[in-house]
């Protein structure tokens, strides 16, 4: 097997010797394996199988996943389902340099030509840390299927991310600036009805921005009939960047907190199919309101916070203060990442048309780089 020549997955024919069935991370008999697959190549498919409505997504996964069992055939001698800690420390560095070129790298061809190569050259620390995230993606898919007894790049990961830091998000609330953010909207005076209707509106449209991720246009632009209920689920449909319709779950703390301030204004809890109110009312709730108002409103809110950190943390107070209704987008994504949403589901909660987008949220590695420094100290 580790003479032969790469080849797309469709074409691939693997030895019973290297297929996996008898892999080394596989499985002990004492689990239940969720999937039909009896070896590597099987597996892999499986996983692919899910994004079956997603062609992009596909074609990004498909290529990381053929790479990554391409090598470890071809370069390691091993299947798959072989793979060692070390081994995918070794996978990361051939990402940056595929050796030897002539085998791994050639010019763009058609998947059924002989002239076809999995890499057109080596990979940029952007795109290596991509293929390592829907590489850890599928491990952690064949964890949780019960085919794999572990996933072997889950240490890797922590160790090698770092090497060459990704430009990342910043304007985002850190989760204790959240925690003030929630806070100041729970303090809001309740003392008059107008300051009964801003603490109603101020609390719904956080609710909105954090869970839903939402652009601050998409809020304006949209009616309670965006709601829909499908299947017993709730989906918010939504028209955003480009023209382009999309539809992000909506869970229960959202559905809660749409049903309270539908009830604060005289409606029914949930709204009906095509219904016109605006997403977000007026203090009168007469009519919806603009991009500027909730520019406003959220403006209030992030002064109000920042002023209960200002006296503990001013560093916080000030990042807080820079706030404005975008970070709350970014907010919600990067929170999300930091709950272990998936890399995919991730992708589609905040509708970006690539990746890399996404992999801009992910921060928990420069946490976990940034507290092992602690073992490096000037004092023993």
């Amino acid at each position: 097997m580790p003479d032969a020549p790469p080849l797309p997955l469709e074409r691939l024919r693997v030895p019973e010797a290297f297929d996996g069935r008898a892999g080394g991370n596989r499985a002990g008999p004492d689990v239940v394996c969720q999937l039909a697959a009896s070896n590597d190549l099987e597996a892999i498919q499986a996983w692919l199988a899910e994004f079956h409505d997603s062609p992009q997504t596909l074609r990004n996964y498909r290529k990381e996943a053929e790479r990554l069992l391409l090598w470890a055939l071809l370069e390691r001698g091993k299947p798959l389902s072989s793979l060692t800690r070390e081994d995918c420390l070794q996978y990361e560095l051939f990402l940056a340099d595929p050796q030897p070129r002539e085998r791994w790298c050639g010019i763009k061809a058609p998947r059924f030509s002989p002239r076809w190569r999995p890499f057109l050259g080596p990979l940029s620390p952007a795109s290596r840390k991509l293929a390592m995230l829907i590489v850890n993606s599928l491990f952690s898919y064949l964890v949780k299927a019960g085919y794999l007894a572990g996933n072997p790049l889950a240490l890797a990961r922590r160790r090698t991310r770092g090497l060459q830091p990704l430009r990342q998000v910043e304007r985002f609330l850190e989760h204790d600036q959240w925690q003030a953010l929630l806070a100041a909207v729970a303090d809001l005076p309740r003392d008059s009805e107008r300051d009964r209707q801003h603490h109603a509106r101020a609390q719904y449209l956080v609710a909105l921005l954090y869970l839903l991720g939402p652009r601050v246009s998409e809020v304006a632009g949209h009616t309670m009939g965006s709601f829909t209920r499908i299947r017993d689920r709730w989906w918010w449909r939504v028209i955003g960047k480009g023209r382009k319709e999309a539809q992000v779950p909506v869970n229960q703390d959202m559905l809660e907190a749409l049903s309270e301030y539908r009830r604060f204004h005289g409606l029914p809890p949930l709204p009906a199919p095509a219904e016109p109110t605006p997403l977000v009312l007026n203090l009168k709730g007469t009519a919806g309101i603009g991009d500027n108002m909730i520019y406003r409103i959220v403006k209030d809110l992030v002064a109000r916070a920042a002023a209960r950190l200002e006296t503990d943390d001013p560093h916080q107070a000030e990042k807080l203060r820079r706030a404005s209704t975008h970070w709350f987008r970014h907010t919600s994504i990067t929170h999300q990442a930091d709950a272990g949403i998936e890399l995919r589901h991730l992708q589609r909660n905040a509708r970006h048309a690539r990746l890399d987008t996404t992999g801009l949220y992910l921060h928990a590695e420069e946490k976990e780089w940034h507290e092992a420094m602690e073992q490096h100290r000037l004092k023993e």
